[in-house]
This record gives C-alpha cells, structure tokens and sequence, in this order.
C-alpha cells in the first residue's frame, strides 16, 4: 500500500504511542548489554512484559498507579527472576528508561507529517515526566503538536477514555485521527474506538485480533511517508 493510502485524505491528525513505537524500550538494556551478560535479552523483555501486564490488571482492577511506579515495579521483578543480574545496574537501567533511544525514522517522518499539514502527537500510558524527559533527550518537542499520557484520566490503554484524550485535547472526530503503534493490542483499541489505525510492526509477528484489523500494516514509520 503506497503511503499516499496510509494516511486517508480528510486526516488532520497522526497520533503516536511512544514505547516501541517512537522509542525503543529494549534500548535501556542494550546500553548496558556486555555487562548484564547472556541474558540481557531476556532480562529486557521480561521487565517490558510485566510493566504492560501491571497497566492492564490495574486496569481491570479499577485501579490505577503512574507508569514510572509500575516500570520500577517491573523492573524488581525482572531482578527476582533473573537473580545472577546484579541489582547494582537498576539506577543505572532507570536512569537510562528516562532517555530511551528514539528509532532512526522517527524524527523525519514527523518532520514530513508536519510539513504536510497534519497535526502530530504522542497518546501514552507514560505519565508527563516520562514523556517530557523521553521527548527531550531525542530531541523531538519541535516535532509534536501534543504530548498526551493516559495519567489525566487515571487509566491504562486500551481503554476508551485513553483514547478520547486525543478528541478532547485536539478538538476532532474520531475519523479524523490516524493512530500509529506497534504494539497490536493498542491498535486493537485504537481500532475499536474509530480511529484509523496503522500497525508498525517492526519484528513481523503474526496478526491477532481478527475483528479488530488495523487499517494499514508498515514495517516501519518510512510506510507513513
């Protein structure tokens, strides 16, 4: 699909989910890679896993705490499962969540969705010091028209309110939202709320939720472009 179709014509804006999406999650723990040893890899998606699956039992639960409470949470329990880990690297790990590497595309394909008109932001379950501290290290403020965390309405994606954030904040229809994320179950969500929505996927996984398709799949944020 040529990416003139991605991005339908009556389109005003294109909202982003951060982690994994703009920013690498894993990046934290490559940093420090050779010194973790064999199971930094494991280590990493461990504690990515359970930071969603705490925002999700929250959720459900009808609780609800800052993601950077959950991402330390989830990082402890990376430590527990992984004990040969020396726990001496967690200041340094948390240090390094707070300034995760952005992807290569990302600040051009903003730059090339600015330029056209469309309006640009991020919808994250990271609360505003995250995102502010994630922005700024890479360098992207310029390039984003909103910063929006799901910590205004004390909820997780996928729920609705997270994403009636962008409606409310931008002053649009649903249909004229174009939501881009690699992580399947938001665009699942994204979907379901009437957005379009255009997965990223990155690491070709297999699709899920069937009924609730994304409107367009990219290998990378160079398809929105």
């Amino acid at each position: 699909m040529p990416a003139s179709a991605i991005i339908p014509a009556h389109a005003k804006a294109v909202i982003f989910d951060a982690y994994g999406t703009l920013f690498d999650v894993h990046s934290a723990v490559g940093r420090h890679l050779a010194a973790i040893g064999p199971d930094a890899t494991q280590f990493s998606e461990t504690w990515r896993g359970k930071q969603l699956e705490y925002s999700w039992v929250l959720s459900l639960a009808g609780r609800y705490e800052p993601f950077w409470t959950l991402t330390e949470r989830a990082l402890d329990y990376a430590f527990a499962r992984f004990p040969q880990i020396d726990r001496s690297f967690r200041p340094l790990l948390l240090d390094a969540y707070r300034s995760l590497d952005a992807y290569p595309d990302v600040a051009s394909t903003l730059h090339v969705l600015q330029a056209r008109g469309l309006r640009t932001g991020i919808l994250s379950n990271g609360d505003p010091d995250m995102l502010n501290a994630a922005v700024n290290s890479a360098a992207l403020a310029d390039k984003l028209d909103a910063i929006l965390s799901v910590d205004a309405v004390r909820v997780f994606k996928t729920s609705p309110r997270t994403y009636d954030l962008v409606l409310r904040s931008l002053a649009i229809a649903p249909n004229e939202v174009a939501f881009v994320s690699s992580n399947r179950w938001d665009i699942a969500g994204a979907a379901a709320f009437g957005f379009t929505a255009v997965w990223v996927n990155r690491s070709g996984l297999p699709d899920e939720y069937a009924e609730l398709a994304p409107s367009a799949v990219i290998a990378s944020l160079n398809g929105l472009v």
